[in-house]
């Protein structure tokens, strides 16, 4: 059976790569970040005002879907892309991490997953099958299969030893009252891919809907493999890298990227599940990962964190502090998002003025919703640009002019390409 997307690389360089999928609902260029619209919606945010960003794919949430409105609702409204008024491809994860990150409110066995809902406290079952049925339902372009994914590090080892990353850690061990992390790998691995096996058999839709296949193992080389040779082995149109970004330090998830995404299948989309932070992402990139998902854009956007490339704020602006209440400039200057550069996306304001960081702290002390909406509107087009700088470094084979725009990567830039991290 033919593939409902087809992804064609268009340039290399080292192991970076970039390319273009093709959906039924369009077309996306390779690395993308896709902003995260979890309830068929990204926050605040019109749908052709996220197209205006650059965005060209969203990530829907498939758990809380399921709990509000309802897969059924929505397959009656005419599927998500309908429902949510956006014209362009859209990915769907499979309620798998809400499995490891709700882990005070359900319960999991080798069949699925129990929850507790959010809305209403009722029993919620998720398993491979109804994963599949509420995606199909839902209609994405892309789905993911339901993955079991435990902690990627020890829970009691550094700065991950918090509460429901504990009891995730804690509910599959044999004593309660002890925790085996290699233990836990290893059932997760082996549940992942016997729940991938059923995902398969369950999909519906495989002509319309393209599944990827998800990789688990930790920060650990040899479950990673195994995991990894198991899960490519079944055949999909795309596979991901997941159980990473759940506690473990930037230099932990380059290590286990590095090692595992020039494994994956060279002509199908690889997919980094969760990585939002721009260091990440580019050391992820020059490993040869194409497709990401992060809330840290319209997150930090509402907490009033703005994301910029000015070195002197080492990467976010904190726009409620009290430095910036007389502040004529616009978040960050030469930024062409509807907050800093309104007329160029034709909004009518005072003699083309952009929005100033005086006038967004105001609002957002005061708690007026433009605020937090421009300021999101901002790190959307701040994560776009990152994409479009580093598929031009990898079109043009130019590391040396990406390093000159965006001088706070350059020692990952170095250390991936070269071994070292030193800023040139």
């Amino acid at each position: 059976m033919p593939s409902p997307i087809t992804f064609n690389v268009h340039a290399q360089s080292g192991n970076a790569r970039t390319g273009r999928v093709e959906t039924p609902h369009g077309s996306f260029d390779t690395p993308a970040f896709m902003p995260v619209g979890t309830r068929a919606t990204v926050k605040g945010i019109f749908p052709h005002h996220v197209r205006q960003t650059g965005a060209q794919i969203l990530l829907n949430n498939t758990y809380h879907l399921m709990l509000r409105p309802g897969s059924k609702l929505i397959q009656e409204m005419g599927g998500v892309h309908k429902f949510m008024n956006w014209d362009g491809p859209i990915l769907t994860d499979s309620g798998g991490y809400q499995a490891y990150s709700m882990a005070d409110i359900n319960a999991i066995d080798e069949d699925g997953v129990s929850f507790k809902s959010i809305v209403d406290g009722s029993k919620i079952r998720l398993t491979p099958e109804i994963a599949m049925q509420v995606q199909n339902e839902l209609g994405p372009d892309i789905m993911m299969a339901f993955d079991d994914c435990p902690p990627s590090v020890d829970p009691d080892a550094g700065p991950t030893n918090q509460v429901r990353i504990k009891q995730a850690a804690m509910r599959d061990s044999k004593k309660r009252a002890i925790y085996d992390h290699d233990a836990r790998l290893e059932i997760a691995n082996e549940r992942t891919v016997r729940w991938l096996e059923r995902c398969k058999v369950a999909h519906a839709r495989p002509d319309e809907q393209a599944l990827f296949g998800i990789i688990q193992g930790g920060a650990d080389f040899d479950r990673r493999d195994w995991c990894l040779e198991r899960i490519c082995n079944i055949d999909l149109p795309g596979y991901a890298i997941g159980g990473v970004a759940v506690g473990e330090t930037s230099e932990d998830i380059a290590r286990v990227v590095r090692h595992t995404a020039p494994k994956m299948p060279q002509h199908k989309p690889r997919y980094l599940m969760g990585v939002g932070y721009e260091h990440d992402i580019t050391a992820a990139v020059l490993s040869g990962i194409d497709m990401f998902d992060c809330v840290l854009p319209t997150r930090n956007g509402r907490n009033a964190n703005a994301f910029t490339s000015d070195p002197e704020t080492d990467g976010q602006l904190r726009l409620k502090n009290a430095k910036h209440a007389r502040d004529d400039r616009p978040i960050e200057e030469g930024c062409d998002c509807p907050a800093c550069d309104p007329a160029s996306h034709a909004w009518a304001t005072y003699q083309g003025r952009h929005f100033s960081r005086a006038y967004i702290r105001h609002l957002i002390i005061s708690n007026e919703m433009l605020g937090p909406i421009l300021v999101t509107l901002h790190n959307l087009r701040y994560f776009q640009r990152l994409m479009t700088d580093l598929r031009l470094a990898i079109t043009e084979d130019d590391w040396e002019g990406f390093k000159r725009k965006r001088p706070r990567l350059a020692p990952i830039v170095d250390r991936e390409r070269h071994g070292t991290s030193t800023a040139t």
